[in-house]
């Protein structure tokens, strides 16, 4: 199979496009949104320089973009979290298209549009973008708030009414009854079919995703995360409703399931660079010359988009009892349009119920109020602090399962090791948060009410579930070092204080570990000598204290110590030996050369003549002359392997 080079081309252009808008977006302090958006404009077809051929398979790749950012937001979500703003979103959803259609025959005459254009706008406006809108929650972290849930609930909302919208609009002034039975039939076929679907899914979906959790394998699980995603959009669709309303019910599904977070995690990665291309690909639908013809008339929509839409849905909130600034946020957040509007447009010109020039405008206003929605999402929040106090406006909670989590002990992996410290944590009643991949552990955890996370607990998504940046310690017991590696330094990075315990079988690895900022590693074969050196000598009888004295010491040479720790009589201490020509250990490797079975001592370190130090050297490392090597021993033991390194 031959790739069209042209494709191929183009699918740089967008992602070069992509990349350089985050940067600057990020360097700006702006939404990452904006970035892509502009960029967008940059490689249209309809602008002068370097731009994509063909926009339909970026609009394809768009699609999917949509079913993976509502997907991961319905499995953040709850149906709880839509519960509680269910008379909001049912009432208050169709009232505020209502107003906006009003508001758009209101205009119509003032500017010399007819009652119909004036209809079509009032409709076209009054949808905003649910991914536009989720981005933005997300980005701020806002999705759990107050309003962001609103704001959700009421755009969940306005996606079905695009169904309706669509079927009414090409048919307005030759509506009758029997146009609207066919419009409640088909959504009553739509509701028929879904309702008994996600109730089977509801019995299905979480037995089959502990099954392939069983499995151990991350791309299978990505693999059966990806279909359900997908398919159940693509359901959703094919009865007439849209993609994104069942890619969100999907993630409510999973939701519902103990695998959500690990869900989550395997998808961000994928979901963000889909993303990216829908808000490119927005920007490049643009046609800045026929927008310059009509600047009159973008102005005009804008107008209706940024204040009408802010102070209808203000009016809305209000109406339900809301505070004045759970109100005026919500109304912030809805001022923009999207991909509903870009197909309401559509369907309305096709229909010959507005012109090219209404069209162009709606494209460009849609461009224009993605860009200053994003800066009024960040801004207003901060003018009402400044005018109410921090306390005025909600403020922004953790995920439900998050909430009211601090001064605990987050558990990275509930095997042998960390079930042994979780028992003793819960011996002395100290709150844990658990991380293992093991769903069957996971579940039995859980059922002994201990919140344990399904997943693997390197995951940076994982770990902030889990509150790592409030968390008073984290133990790391996972035994892949690569992943305790990953998980020990992500932890660092978002709490620079915690004290992070981790385990290592490898000088090498408790090294490593360190390096990535973990504050103490414990070694087990260490930790099994030390144990056995403790019993061993006291079975013997022997003092307490030189026994003790002892230990000490074996653990500072395991730890690094430098050299000259106070000796004691009879006692091991750690010295700096320099290697001068000795055959019987130059130019050979620590195994070879047998130091520990001949002179009874330990080499803990070695330093190279350029100045290269190899801590704990595997037996494999070759000993040349003027390396220092440093050894753990006993004085007559250290003077006898001297002799030997100065040559006899």
């Amino acid at each position: 199979m031959v790739a069209d080079p042209v494709v191929f081309r183009d699918l740089a252009y967008v992602f070069v496009a992509a990349m350089l808008g985050a940067i600057l977006a990020r360097l700006a302090r702006q939404p990452l949104v904006l970035g892509y958006v502009a960029a967008g404009v940059l490689i249209s077809p309809l602008t002068p320089g370097p731009a994509v051929s063909d926009l339909h398979t970026f609009e394809i790749f768009a699609e999917i973009g949509v079913v993976l950012l509502m997907f991961s937001i319905g499995t953040e979500f709850s149906l709880r979290d839509l519960l509680l703003v269910k008379w909001i979103a049912i009432l208050g959803g169709p009232l505020g298209i209502l107003l906006s259609v009003g508001l758009g025959l209101a205009v119509a005459p003032l500017i010399g549009w007819t009652p119909l254009e004036g209809a079509v706008v009032g409709m076209v406006v009054s949808v905003a973008s649910t991914m536009v809108l989720a981005r933005l929650l997300l980005d701020r972290g806002e999705l759990h708030t107050r309003h962001g849930r609103i704001m959700i609930g009421i755009t969940l909302v306005e996606d079905l009414a695009v169904v309706v919208l669509i079927v009414i609009l090409p048919r307005l002034g030759a509506l009758d009854a029997s146009r609207l039975l066919a419009i409640a039939g088909a959504l009553g076929t739509g509701i028929a079919i879904l309702v008994p679907f996600f109730y089977l899914a509801a019995k299905v979906v979480p037995p089959v995703l502990t099954y392939v959790a069983r499995m151990q394998s991350q791309e299978v699980f990505l693999m059966v995360a990806l279909a359900i995603a997908l398919g159940t959009a693509a359901l959703t669709q094919a009865v007439g409703l849209s993609l994104a309303l069942g890619a969100f019910l999907a993630g409510l599904l999973i939701s519902a399931s103990d695998y959500a977070h690990e869900t989550l995690a395997r998808l961000l990665s994928l979901r963000d660079a889909f993303v990216a291309l829908f808000f490119v690909t927005i920007g490049a639908l643009i046609n800045p010359a026929a927008v310059a013809q009509n600047l009159p008339l973008l102005a005009v929509i804008v107008g209706l988009v940024i204040v009408g839409k802010l102070v209808i849905w203000t009016g809305v909130v209000a109406l339900f009892r809301q505070p004045l600034a759970t109100a005026l946020l919500v109304g912030v957040g809805l001022t923009q349009i999207g991909e509903f509007s870009f197909i309401l447009i559509q369907v309305a010109r096709g229909a010959g119920h507005v012109g090219d020039e209404i069209y162009h405008a709606t494209l460009a206003a849609s461009l224009l109020t993605i860009l200053v929605n994003a800066l009024l999402v960040r801004y207003v929040p901060r003018w009402l602090d400044r005018a109410g106090g921090p306390g005025h406006r909600d403020a922004a909670p953790a995920a439900p399962e998050s909430r009211a989590v601090a001064g605990h002990v987050v558990v990275c992996g509930f095997g042998r090791v960390g079930s042994q410290v979780a028992a003793a944590l819960e011996t002395f009643q100290t709150p844990y948060v658990a991380i293992d991949a093991d769903p069957d552990t996971v579940r039995t955890v859980r059922r002994r009410g201990v919140r344990c996370l399904f997943g693997d607990a390197s995951n940076e998504h994982l770990l902030d579930s889990a509150n790592v940046d409030r968390a008073s310690l984290v133990v790391v017991a996972v035994p892949p070092v690569e992943r305790a590696y990953l998980a020990v330094r992500y932890v660092r990075s978002r709490n620079p204080q915690v004290p992070i315990l981790a385990r290592a079988h490898t000088f090498a690895d408790r090294d490593r570990l360190t390096s990535a900022g973990a504050t103490e590693v414990i070694q087990p074969e260490v930790e099994a000598a030390s144990t056995l050196i403790r019993h061993a000598l006291r079975r013997l009888d022997l003092p307490r204290e030189r026994v003790l004295e002892y230990l000490e010491r074996f653990r500072l040479a395991m730890d690094d110590a430098p050299p000259g720790t106070p000796p004691g009589e009879a006692l091991p201490q750690i010295a700096d030996v320099l290697l001068l020509e000795a055959p019987r250990l130059t130019d050979q490797s620590l195994r070879d050369t047998r130091i520990r079975e001949s002179f009874g001592v330990t080499v803990v370190a070695l330093t190279r003549t350029n100045g290269d130090v190899v801590l704990h050297p595997p037996p494999e490392t070759i000993l040349r002359p003027r390396d220092t090597v440093r050894v753990f021993g006993r004085p007559d033991q250290i003077a006898a392997f001297r002799r030997e390194a100065g040559g006899g």
